[in-house]
């Protein structure tokens, strides 16, 4: 049987370091290995709030496909796109959802709507779906109208460490994520502010999603006097980001929202003892052995969280063999590209 072929729509650069992107241009390189004829179509920018430019680019981009083809249409696209305009779409449509556009940090009443709507409307004309988590597929059933057997959970790949874990003997707190208020990187500032009586220093590693809050963030670690201690390194060389996962002592994130959270995974695999926040698909993929999650937004209990484990050497050790244990299990990437290649070729014209 001949791999079907398939279009992947996707908005802006496709190198972006995020866990969606990372997602995306991982799983399109695995089709190809796996012999599907995948073409890459790069959209405008500025979805999910495009300009009319880019709206009429994708529309017209879309619609032209050959419905030999199927199109798997990114979610940050698929959510925010002319209903009208993407009934015109000849191709089958596969979106890949991360988590709902609704669901962002931040939006007003109005916007939050607007993207229900249209998300809703849009998942309506999609042949299938594909998520990275049970948690996402469960939000689609219950509150999108998607029917249960037209989603797959493609839970994304996770590459194993090529080296050894080396941790500092100053205590590292490593965290990962875009300089985006829903990663919470506020809250785990406030909440290292109250353990200044203990030994340790943290990293926090992503570039800035808005330049306005990434001043903030800055601002806010003049004013806690954590200039010493916390360093801000941006978006780093893979290379680099395995060394401080071997350096870590623990990762923190204090995210207000995950449709997956591949980060996670990573922290897994190297081993690390994980503190985060019991929200969105974090309780279904960080083993509760492997890691302490608190409420969202609450600097108390996270810095109670990371206290924890800065003083209790047993507690790091067992934490620490559950998540190398869990990370040892995780799928990889050509795993991750199998799902979602049994998707298109199930596909078909009607």
């Amino acid at each position: 049987m001949i791999p079907r072929p398939a279009a992947f729509a996707i908005p802006g650069d496709i190198t972006t370091m995020t866990g969606g992107y990372i997602y995306e241009r991982r799983l399109l390189e695995e089709l190809r290995k796996l012999g599907h004829d995948v073409q890459h179509i790069e959209l405008g920018a500025s979805f999910p709030d495009p300009t009319p430019q880019d709206m009429d680019h994708a529309v017209r981009t879309l619609c032209a496909l050959d419905p030999a083809r199927a199109l798997i249409l990114d979610g940050l696209v698929h959510g925010a796109i002319d209903t009208d305009g993407l009934a015109c779409v000849h191709a089958p449509i596969v979106a890949m959802i991360h988590h709902p556009l609704a669901l962002e940090t931040g939006l007003d009443a109005a916007r939050r709507d607007h993207l229900f709507r249209t998300e809703r409307a849009n998942l309506a004309l999609a042949r299938k779906v594909l998520v990275p988590s049970p948690h996402t597929a469960q939000i689609l059933s219950r509150d999108y109208a998607v029917p249960v057997d037209r989603i797959t959970i493609a839970q994304p790949g996770a590459a194993q460490p090529t080296a050894p874990r080396a941790p500092t003997q100053l205590p590292l707190i490593l965290s990962v994520g875009i300089l985006h208020p829903r990663k919470g990187h506020d809250v785990l500032l406030q909440a290292l502010a109250s353990l200044m009586d203990q030994p340790w220093r943290a990293v926090i590693v992503g570039s800035p999603h808005d330049p306005d809050h990434a001043d903030a963030l800055l601002r806010l670690v003049d004013d806690l006097r954590l200039g010493d201690r916390v360093t801000f390194v941006g978006r780093i060389p893979q290379a680099q980001l395995d060394t401080l996962f071997a350096e870590a002592t623990m990762f923190a994130l204090a995210t207000r929202y995950e449709g997956y959270g591949m980060v996670f995974d990573e922290a897994l695999a190297w081993g690390l003892p994980i503190v985060s926040c019991a929200t969105g698909a974090v309780p279904g993929t960080v083993p509760s052995e492997a890691g302490l999650l608190v409420p969202p937004g609450e600097a108390a209990p996270l810095a109670e969280a990371l206290a924890r484990v800065l003083d209790d050497p047993a507690l790091r050790a067992r934490m620490g063999d559950a998540a190398a244990r869990a990370g040892a299990a995780l799928p990889g990437w050509a795993d991750t590209a199998r799902r979602a290649g049994r998707v298109l070729d199930a596909l078909s014209n009607a």
